[in-house]
C-alpha cells in the first residue's frame, strides 16, 4: 500500500511537473490581463501626445510666441490731438470767444531698424518655444516608455509568482502523500506548507504591481481604467547597444535658440538708442476770423539722462550668460551620452546573459530537482534550493532585460528621438 502511494505521488509530481514545465519556459509569451484593446508602446505614446499637460503647455507657450512675431511687426500707433487754445480768460476771451481749436494727428517714426530687429527678437523666442514643443514630447515619450517596461516586467513577474505558486501547491500536495505514505518526516509538509502560504503572498504582490503599473500607465494617457499591453520587444535582446544620432540633440538645440535670442536682443537694445522722430499734421481753426491754417511739428527725445547703455550692457550680459549655459550644456550632454551608451552596452551584456545561459541553467537544475525529489532520489530541501535559484534567477532576467529597456530609452531621450524606440 505503501509503495502503491509512493507511485502515485511520483506520478501525480511528475505529470504536474510537465504541466509547469509546458507553462514555465518562456518569459516570452504575451500576457494580456484585462479586457478590451491592448496598447502598443506607439499607440500609446500617440494617444498621450494628444491631451498630455505638458504637451499642451507647450503648444500653447509657441501661440504666445506666434502672437508675438505677429505684434512685432505692427506699426506703432498715430496720436490724435485735439487742443484748444485762448479759452476761458477774460475780456475777448471769455469762454470761448477767441479761442483757436487744433486738430492733429501724430505718428512716430521708428528709426534704425527697431520694427526689423523687434521682430528677429520675437521669431527666435518663437524658435525656442517650438523647440519646446519637441523636449516636451521627448520628455513625454520616455515617460510612457518607462511606464510601458514598468508594465511588462510586472506582467512576467506575475505570471512567474502564478507558476511558482501553483507547482507549490502541487508540491504541498505530493508532501502530504508521501508523508501518509510513511515516506518523509511530517515536517517536509510543514515546511511544504510554508513554502506554498510564501508563493501565496508572493503572488499576490505581484498582482497589486501589475495591476498599480498599468494604473500609471493609464493615468500618463488618458484612460480610465488599466491597460492591457502588447510588448513582444521586452524579451528581445538582439537590438543595437546604439542609437542612430540625429542632426543635433534637444538639449543643444534648445541652447542654441536661447543665444540667438539672446543675441537678438542685444541687436534690439543696441537699435532702440537711437532716438524715434515722430511727425504730426494738422489744421487750426481761429475763431475771430473764422480762417484755418496747417500745422506741421517735428518731435525728436533728447537723449540726455538715458542713452540705452544700461538695455545694452544688460542684453550683453544675458548674452554671454546664455553663451555659457549652452558650452555647459554641451559638456554635460558630451558626458551624459557616454555614460547612456556605456549602460546600454553593459545592461544588453547583462540581460543575454541573465535571460539565456543563466536562467536556461536554473531551469535545468529545478527540473532535475522536481524529477530526484518525487522518485526521492532528493531531499526536500535541495528541491527548495532549486526552486529558490531558479526565482532569484528568472528575477533577475526580467530586471536585466527592464534596466537594458530603459537604458536604450534613456539614450534615445538624450540623443532628441521623439518617437518610441520600439516600432512594435
Amino acid at each position: 500500500m505503501a509503495n502503491c502511494s509512493h507511485n502515485i505521488s511520483k506520478f501525480l509530481f511528475i505529470a504536474i511537473l510537465s504541466n509547469v514545465l509546458s507553462t514555465a519556459q518562456p518569459l516570452h509569451a504575451e500576457t494580456v490581463f484585462a479586457t478590451g484593446q491592448a496598447f502598443t508602446l506607439r499607440e500609446a505614446v500617440a494617444r498621450a501626445q494628444e491631451s498630455a499637460p505638458g504637451v499642451q503647455g507647450a503648444k500653447a507657450a509657441v501661440d504666445s510666441a506666434d502672437a508675438a512675431v505677429q505684434a512685432a511687426r505692427l506699426l506703432p500707433n498715430p496720436t490724435l490731438s485735439v487742443e484748444a487754445e485762448n479759452i476761458l480768460g477774460t475780456g475777448r476771451y471769455a469762454r470761448f470767444g477767441g479761442s483757436e481749436t487744433t486738430y492733429s494727428v501724430a505718428m512716430p517714426l521708428e528709426l534704425g531698424g527697431k520694427r526689423s530687429s523687434r521682430t528677429r527678437v520675437a521669431q527666435a523666442e518663437q524658435s525656442a518655444a517650438q523647440i519646446g514643443v519637441a523636449v516636451a514630447k521627448a520628455d513625454l515619450t520616455l515617460k510612457i516608455t518607462q511606464a510601458f517596461i514598468a508594465v511588462a516586467a510586472s506582467e512576467r513577474r506575475l505570471r512567474i509568482a502564478d507558476q511558482r505558486r501553483e507547482l507549490a501547491v502541487q508540491t504541498e500536495r505530493v508532501a502530504h502523500l508521501r508523508v501518509g505514505a510513511g515516506k518523509v518526516s511530517p515536517i517536509d509538509e510543514q515546511r511544504a506548507s510554508a513554502q506554498r502560504l510564501r508563493a501565496d503572498v508572493d503572488a499576490g504582490r505581484a498582482a497589486r504591481a501589475t495591476e498599480v503599473a498599468r494604473a500609471n500607465l493609464a493615468r500618463l494617457i488618458g484612460a480610465t481604467q488599466p491597460l492591457a499591453i502588447v510588448a513582444p520587444w521586452f524579451d528581445d535582446t538582439s537590438a543595437e547597444a546604439g542609437i542612430d544620432a540625429p542632426e543635433s540633440s534637444l538639449s543643444r538645440a534648445a541652447a542654441e535658440a536661447q543665444v540667438a535670442a539672446a543675441r537678438a536682443r542685444v541687436d534690439s537694445a543696441r537699435r532702440a538708442r537711437i532716438p524715434d522722430l515722430t511727425v504730426s499734421a494738422g489744421t487750426r481753426r481761429i475763431k475771430e476770423t473764422s480762417d484755418t491754417a496747417a500745422v506741421v511739428a517735428l518731435s525728436i527725445p533728447l537723449p540726455l539722462f538715458n542713452r540705452g547703455d544700461a538695455e545694452v550692457a544688460r542684453a550683453r550680459a544675458e548674452l554671454d550668460k546664455a553663451e555659457a549655459e549652452r558650452n555647459a550644456a554641451a559638456l554635460d550632454l558630451a558626458e551624459a551620452l557616454a555614460s547612456a551608451r556605456a549602460d546600454v552596452t553593459d545592461a544588453r551584456a547583462s540581460a543575454i546573459s541573465a535571460s539565456g545561459p543563466e536562467l536556461a541553467a536554473a531551469q535545468e537544475a529545478a527540473r532535475i530537482a522536481r524529477i530526484g525529489y518525487a522518485e526521492g532520489k532528493f531531499s526536500q530541501l535541495d528541491l527548495i534550493e532549486a526552486e529558490r535559484s531558479l526565482s532569484q534567477t528568472q528575477e533577475a532576467a526580467i530586471d536585466a532585460l527592464a534596466t537594458f529597456h530603459d537604458a536604450r530609452a534613456r539614450l534615445a531621450r538624450l540623443l532628441g528621438h521623439l518617437d518610441p524606440i520600439y516600432k512594435d
